[in-house]
């Protein structure tokens, strides 16, 4: 038996060093993302718990019942979440409804039907967007979109609905021009270029092979994207447009100029309505007593609640549609 042993002095100083170099700064590197992902842990961490203890007076006090509860009394101190997270949910709810099919309509036209002119002016356009800041959408919505949409669109909308039984519920009462359905549309119009930028973006990524040899059988531009390309980027639509929906669920700013900030709940979209979001900031400066403050830290909570909720769903989503692909590709 030979007993082979390799030293140090068997190795060039020269290489021993450097390899002790990238040895050190391995370790420095390692440490260092180590430090970076603790920190955004335990940054949450704090979040969580800061909120739980700020809202802990409220929870206390009226218990399941701020879940259950409409009234919202600074004056008598009776606290209820309902109407912010109904407002939250709702005016989220119809911004998706509209901008989802309109991004994907968008994405669309830019990667396989816009001339190649206009690709690049359209597509920076639309991303430009998102760089507008969401005060500047709450002014524009509050004195050019509202009062257009009261004097133009309302009036016509309660005409339209008047006779149907369901609708003519959601769409009725005076033309105020604000309210939930003037909010939809504003937080419609901001998180658009989320879902087609993504869903663009998506879309590039695909082969262009499977696309030719589509074509090569004979399939119509709207079969290729029904049946090839939207099954093939449907995981990076889902994640685009449950992006959009995050920056829609904490929207504030751009709300709180249009959604009239009333805590009740109203079966028409055209009524003032409030959102967690617009409420905290309408009310958090003015917030006296320690029970006014938590109750407004305990709809914050909620609202981190309904963002997991979110995010889970969209994770269930995503792994549904994998699990789903893998078993085609089999």
């Amino acid at each position: 038996m030979v007993d082979i042993a390799v030293s140090d002095m068997s190795i060039p100083s020269d290489r021993l060093a450097a390899a002790r170099s990238f040895s050190r700064s391995d370790a420095r590197f390692r440490a260092l993302t180590a430090t970076a992902a603790f920190i955004v842990v335990a940054a949450f961490v704090g979040i969580i718990i800061a909120l739980v203890s700020g809202s802990w007076l409220a929870l206390k006090t009226f218990g399941f019942g701020f879940l259950t509860t409409e009234v919202w009394n600074p004056v008598t101190e009776k606290f209820g979440a309902v109407a912010p997270i109904a407002g939250t949910l709702i005016t989220s709810s119809l911004a998706m409804l509209v901008a989802v099919p309109v991004g994907i309509g968008i994405a669309i036209f830019l990667t396989e039907l816009c001339p190649r002119s206009l690709k690049r002016p359209v597509g920076i356009a639309i991303e430009l967007l998102a760089g507008i800041p969401s005060i500047i959408y709450g002014i524009w919505g509050l004195f050019v979109f509202a009062p257009f949409f009261q004097a133009t669109i309302q009036p016509r909308l309660i005409d339209w609905f008047a006779n149907i039984p369901l609708l003519r519920d959601l769409f009725a009462g005076p033309s105020y021009g604000i309210g939930m359905f003037t909010a939809s549309l504003i937080l419609s119009i901001m998180i658009l270029p989320f879902i087609s930028a993504v869903t663009r973006d998506v879309f590039d990524a695909v082969p262009a092979v499977i696309k030719e040899a589509a074509y090569g059988l004979g399939c119509t531009k709207w079969e290729v994207m029904w049946q090839i390309i939207l099954p093939y980027a449907r995981i990076g639509v889902v994640g685009g447009s449950m992006l959009a929906l995050g920056r829609a669920l904490g929207e504030t700013m751009a709300v709180t100029f249009v959604i009239g900030n009333a805590h009740r709940i109203n079966e028409s979209l055209f009524a003032p309505a409030t959102t967690i979001s617009a409420a905290i900031a309408n009310e958090f400066t003015e917030a006296v007593g320690d029970l006014y403050l938590s109750s407004l830290i305990a709809i914050g909570l909620m609202l981190l609640c309904i963002s997991f909720i979110v995010l889970g769903l969209a994770q269930y989503m995503i792994a549904i549609l994998e699990r789903r692909a893998g078993g085609r590709s089999q």
